[in-house]
């Protein structure tokens, strides 16, 4: 399976922001694992959450006809009652398989004031075409305890919304994690000029396939690589 990481700028057009997902996501090679930025297409739009909620609903349709036979996936604003959440959805033969909502929120970005917490029961591996699958949006990936909730995971999607700042933080946690829990990493980050991007596939060896200067930066599973590197260090993970 081809793992592709989107890289890609955040406008205020929402439409503009998904007719460019869409075309990137169209070039992408039929079978491929394809990961957007974190609320890649409206941004934190605290001021837009309404508009943001709405759109995403349309959005998701369009996605979904393009999954028919690639798997994508990305984040949206989402309102449900009259809470607001940051929620991931996996599209995949057309269908959406997948949906969690982000439970820990990055309080310097405020969300906490704006977003509900999403359940933590729903951070967990899933299994897509024999694969096993996790996701941990963006801030999450900074807390141990949630890395042991994916560990077994033969692949962790990581999309992100990530500050420029602390970029070394961001490249330096990704790659730890694929070593750590011996598996791929696929991490999608945000090119806005105050962002960190450092998108990219990280694999169980500590391998990584990142570019700055690209849109989509793609690099290839191999699951025999994850089975030689946990017979080869033994940490009480499952050979495939």
């Amino acid at each position: 399976m081809k793992l592709i990481a989107l890289q890609t700028k955040t406008k205020k057009n929402f439409k503009k922001n998904l007719d460019k997902l869409l075309e990137l996501i169209e070039k992408c090679e039929d079978g491929s694992f394809i990961l957007a930025p974190e609320l890649c297409l409206t941004g934190f739009s605290y001021d837009r959450m309404d508009e943001a909620s709405e759109f995403a609903i349309k959005a998701k349709k369009k996605i979904k006809k393009l999954s028919q036979n690639k798997t994508i996936a990305l984040t949206f604003i989402e309102k449900e009652d009259i809470e607001y959440y940051n929620t991931l959805y996996i599209f995949h033969k057309g269908k959406v398989i997948h949906s969690q909502s982000k439970h820990r929120l990055f309080p310097l970005g405020d969300e906490p004031a704006h977003f509900a917490k999403g359940k933590l029961e729903n951070m967990k591996i899933i299994e897509i075409d024999g694969i096993k699958i996790a996701t941990l949006i963006c801030f999450e990936i900074r807390f141990p305890e949630y890395w042991l909730k994916v560990l077994g995971a033969d692949l962790i999607l990581n999309p992100s919304m990530w500050g420029a700042k602390r970029k070394t933080h961001f490249e330096t946690m990704t790659k730890a994690l694929a070593i750590a829990n011996q598996c791929y990493v696929l991490t999608a980050n945000s090119a806005d000029d105050n962002m960190a991007k450092g998108s990219g596939v990280i694999s169980p060896w500590g391998d990584e396939t990142r570019d700055d200067s690209k849109e989509v930066i793609s690099s290839q599973l191999d699951l025999n690589e994850i089975s030689k590197i946990r017979k080869y260090i033994d940490i009480g993970l499952k050979n495939k």
